[in-house]
């Protein structure tokens, strides 16, 4: 049985440098940027879970609001948008009190939190702030048991759950989020052989980075594994994380993938690749690529999205794309 899918068009607030905004009106920026989005076809708002800016977004004394408490603040703010981390790094956060977490800001938003999890990657900022980093093994064990857990929270008054090595025992989750089957859950990775399957046994959503060929590659193993469980791979929603860039200037698109392609360690012509960018006739074809190869929406983000002009352009072009 399909399902509806968790997100069409997604917006992901990665960077908080925005220039001339001082750390005191930062939040605002935040809150103006969440409007925006919603009132220009952004159905989804997501944060990272990171405490460091990360090497693909910018330098590493940049501000970062921390993920959790920013969403909670915006779930007060917004109206429509479902609100979740892309994604919660499994080991930042005893799983109970993510589910609680996560539960708080549902309740908060009315029902629209997503759980997005998954195992955790950027070993530097756990070494300095203090907090283990297990081989990925042990990452992802951990990540199946946190996954139960937190399903176990969202639809059980009194959770139970013994794991190899998280447990809870009468765990209340009370007030319980708004509707009976909890807040979707989205894992996080493209791993084919770990990930993917913890997907099709206990996941709602995934997200996949990659152009339409890899994505398309990674949907197929998902089909695979959920057919091994006997499992519709239709209950799952797919969703593709990258940058969006629409403009009908070529030396501004050029800029904006030099800029690109030096984040991510690339060619601006890889990088390109890796991102929708381009005139608005561009960039829908781009999608329909996307959802040729099996997405049911796409999540981006955008490398200045203080500017509200071209964060509506984008958002008008994607609702657009979406639509075709």
């Amino acid at each position: 049985m399909s399902r509806p899918p968790i997100t069409r068009v997604g917006l992901q607030l990665a960077g908080y440098s925005f220039p001339g905004v001082m750390d005191d009106k930062l939040f605002q920026r935040v809150v103006d940027i969440a409007h925006t989005a919603e009132a220009t076809g952004f159905d989804s708002l997501w944060t990272m879970d990171h405490v460091h800016q990360i090497a693909s977004v910018g330098e590493p004394d940049e501000p970062i609001l921390e993920a959790y408490t920013t969403l909670a603040a915006l779930a007060a703010v917004t109206s429509s948008a479902r609100l979740g981390v892309l994604v919660s790094c499994n080991g930042f956060r005893n799983p109970a009190l993510l589910a609680k977490m996560v539960t708080t800001i549902d309740v908060i938003s009315g029902g629209r939190a997503v759980l997005g999890v998954g195992a955790g990657w950027h070993e530097e900022e756990c070494r300095a702030y203090g907090m283990d980093f297990q081989p990925p093994r042990e990452r992802l064990a951990r990540l199946d048991d946190a996954v139960q857990i937190c399903r176990a929270m969202f639809t059980d008054h009194s959770a139970r759950f013994t794991g190899r090595y998280h447990s809870v025992d009468d765990a209340l989750n009370v007030p319980g989020p708004v509707h009976p089957d909890g807040p979707p859950i989205l894992i996080g990775g493209g791993g084919e052989r770990v990930l993917i399957p913890l997907v099709a046994r206990h996941g709602d959503a995934c997200n996949f980075f990659g152009g339409a060929a890899t994505v398309r590659h990674k949907i197929e193993v998902l089909e695979r594994a959920c057919a091994e469980v006997g499992r519709s791979s239709g209950e799952i929603s797919k969703t593709w994380l990258g940058t969006a860039i629409v403009t009908d200037s070529e030396a501004e698109l050029q800029e904006a993938l030099e800029r690109l392609g030096s984040l991510l360690g690339v060619a601006p012509s890889a990088a390109r690749g890796l991102a929708l960018c381009g005139t608005p006739a561009e960039v829908r074809r781009q999608v329909a690529e996307y959802r040729a190869a099996g997405v049911d929406g796409v999540i981006v983000s955008v490398l200045d999205a203080g500017d509200l002009d071209h964060l509506h352009r984008v958002g008008t072009t994607l609702r657009e794309a979406m639509d075709d």
